[in-house]
């Protein structure tokens, strides 16, 4: 991956955070109208973050109209020439709608200014990518103008083609190439030592503690995947992530001020 452009860092164009969104959380009204609040508010307060989102649901069920099954393997969807077209549009159209609710916003993917580039990652995925470079320069301009960059997971193969990448892959990638913390939201408020007890949250984890976790059971079931992206998100070069409630109002200026969410560190 291509380190940042320093040359691109003036003035206001340094974003906060980089902000993945997505899943079922997107589907709840309520729910997406407190990220997009928070989202705002960081946007008055200093530079605004960026918002990486997926789109499972919207496409699963535009795939689903179209009489296209989805499949899973190793937790990606398997993108096949046909079911491409259909999984572009209702990305694009989900981008289009975040950036509208944000007012402030503007929708781009993979084919804006080169922005993604990926390698596909399997042929037996398809049009399935994993991003190797980021254009961080239009990010920078789109955020030193005051607007949020909504991206969505799509990126350009080295011959021009579309593909279908996994927004946690996406948000890791942006991160890691504006070195800004990652932050993963999600339905818990971060890493729990008492799964039955929200209020057990763990404010910060090292990788190894993470590790340790796992191996004694502390770390299981579902937030298994979570703290995989997290660290995937260090791999890639992120200087930290933090896994977060995306269902409640504030939470994103909670994280920027160090109060909420677990955030997970090399």
């Amino acid at each position: 991956m291509h380190p940042p452009d320093d040359s691109t860092r003036h003035g206001d164009a340094r974003a906060t955070l980089v902000v993945k969104y997505g899943g079922n959380a997107m589907t709840d009204d309520a729910a997406r109208r407190a990220v997009i609040e928070d989202v705002r508010a960081l946007a008055r307060v200093g530079s605004p973050p960026v918002l990486v989102h997926g789109g499972g649901p919207m496409i699963a069920a535009e795939l689903a109209t179209a009489g296209i099954a989805s499949r899973f393997e190793r937790g990606l969807r398997v993108t096949t020439p046909e079911s491409l077209p259909i999984v572009e549009r209702a990305i694009t159209l989900l981008g289009k709608r975040l950036a509208s609710e944000l007012g402030d916003g503007v929708a781009v993917t993979g084919r804006d200014a080169g922005l993604l580039v990926a390698d596909r990652v399997d042929p037996t995925l398809g049009d399935v990518g994993s991003v190797h470079t980021v254009n961080v320069r239009l990010l920078h301009a789109l955020i030193g103008v005051g607007l949020v960059p909504v991206v969505g997971c799509l990126a350009l193969a080295r011959d021009g083609a579309v593909l279908n990448v996994n927004a946690d892959d996406v948000a890791a990638a942006v991160a890691a190439a504006m070195g800004l913390p990652c932050v993963f939201l999600t339905n818990v408020p971060g890493v729990l030592d008492d799964v039955r007890d929200p209020a057990s949250r763990v404010p910060t984890l090292t990788r190894v503690q993470v590790a340790e976790r796992i191996a004694d059971g502390r770390i299981a079931g579902g937030m298994i995947p979570k703290v995989e992206s997290a660290l995937a998100a260090l791999e890639r070069g992120a200087p930290a992530a933090v896994i977060a409630d995306g269902r409640v109002a504030g939470e994103l200026r909670r994280v920027a001020d160090g109060t909420a969410g677990t955030r997970i560190e090399p």
